[in-house]
């Protein structure tokens, strides 16, 4: 397999210097956790290995052995343990709490998860204080041009990608491995595995769903609703639930990192619960209409972007997006610190500016509006130097981000 330098490999290296917390790294399946993890790490442990298991579950003390730390060793350059899927061991957040509240001093820990790494925790004492989250995505146009994290500006110049890149991002998605080899049929074979690991081994295996063949037939409904309002008592009908399940099945697959929810935009954060979600894929790859595909890849640029620039603590970041009872309605908002930032309308090819970014960036104040078009060749031009609202190439667009 050909390996890329990644983003996050460079902020957890900066992590690991700086602080002594804990890093947790969380994101969907398949998409470089422990490739990225294993660069940084000296001593691995992953809960996968029956070997590493019997070792964590002994306690703190074996695993301290086992990893060295009951020898003299270098104080400035402290040993990294990387702990990987640890969340899938029933005890886990104990066992941590123990460890890293009597070895913190020796040595800097590194913990993966394929699933939230607060979702399916069972009591115990809580970790407060004890780790700091780095959420992974899949690769993005600007991470490809770029592995160095953006600087306190967030904004990143614009930068022209190969028009290969550009293809093969669109059709194969940001996952490495089927990025990296750019072949249809290994990327068709690799889609049915990562379902099949997500469906019948993670789902089963991390939360207490019976009927996960019905999980797995609303799975595949939602690959064709990507970008789509979610509407439970629609959904459950369809798949022959009741909505309270249906609803519980969408956050176990936001949980398991199949897809996330972008909600709309209200002053008011209590409406915005009250309102429908729009859905969205984790591996736009799949979406077979154009339209859905580009939107759904533009969504987790967003993500991504936000999520990125909040674990590096550039501020409290959120995407959401905006509709009203007129039916107007723009694809995404992005909200800095509790303020409208930018809007954003995902376009493939239509480059006539939308009349609702007009009207929402009068009504959100936000500082930009973007008409994002798939279509338009690269301009080497700053997209955030202007104000009013501006049909933008997404190549340009997408290279400014995280």
């Amino acid at each position: 397999m050909v390996f890329m330098k990644r983003v996050y490999d460079v902020m957890l290296a900066e992590h690991l210097r700086q602080r002594r917390q804990m890093a947790f790294v969380a994101g969907p399946r398949q998409v470089g956790k422990t490739t990225t993890c294993r660069g940084v790490g000296t001593v691995y442990f992953a809960w996968d290995s029956p070997e590493h298991a019997r070792l964590i579950v002994a306690g703190p003390e074996a695993v301290a052995r086992a990893a060295g730390l009951d020898r003299l060793a270098d104080v400035s350059r402290p040993p990294v343990l990387v702990f990987d899927e640890l969340h899938k061991f029933p005890h886990w957040k104990k066992f941590l709490k123990g460890f890293f509240d009597r070895y913190e001093d020796q040595c800097r820990i590194v913990v993966t998860g394929s699933s939230r790494l607060d979702v399916y925790r069972r009591g115990g004492d809580s970790l407060m204080g004890r780790y700091f989250l780095f959420r992974m995505h899949p690769v993005t146009v600007a991470e490809w041009l770029s592995p160095e994290p953006p600087g306190n500006n967030l904004i990143r110049a614009p930068r022209l990608i190969e028009e290969d890149t550009w293809k093969h991002l669109l059709r194969y998605g940001g996952f490495p491995e089927p990025l990296l080899t750019a072949d249809d049929r290994f990327s068709t074979r690799w889609q049915g595995l990562r379902h099949t690991q997500l469906f019948k081994e993670d789902a089963r295996d991390l939360t207490r769903i019976q009927d996960i063949a019905l999980l797995d037939v609303m799975g595949r409904m939602l690959d064709d609703r990507s970008g789509h309002q979610l509407v439970y008592g629609n959904l459950a009908r369809d798949v022959g639930v009741s909505p309270a399940t249906a609803k519980m099945w969408v956050d176990t697959l936001c949980a398991l990192h199949a897809g996330f929810l972008v909600r709309p935009w209200f002053r008011n954060v209590s409406s915005a619960l009250r309102k429908e979600p729009k859905w969205f894929v984790r591996d736009w790859s799949v979406i077979a209409d154009a339209g859905g595909r580009f939107e759904t890849m533009v969504a987790n640029h967003l993500l991504k972007a936000v999520e990125g620039w909040t674990d590096l603590g550039l501020g409290n970041f959120a995407l959401h997006y905006v509709r009203d009872k007129q039916k107007r309605e723009v694809d995404f908002l992005v909200v800095r610190d509790g303020h409208p930032w930018f809007l954003v309308e995902a376009k493939v090819s239509d480059t006539t500016l939308s009349p609702s970014l007009h009207h929402f960036q009068g009504q959100t104040g936000a500082a930009h509006a973007f008409q994002v078009v798939q279509d338009l060749p690269y301009v080497n031009a700053d997209c955030f130097s202007r104000s009013a609202p501006v049909v933008v190439p997404a190549r340009t667009f997408l290279s400014q981000l995280f």
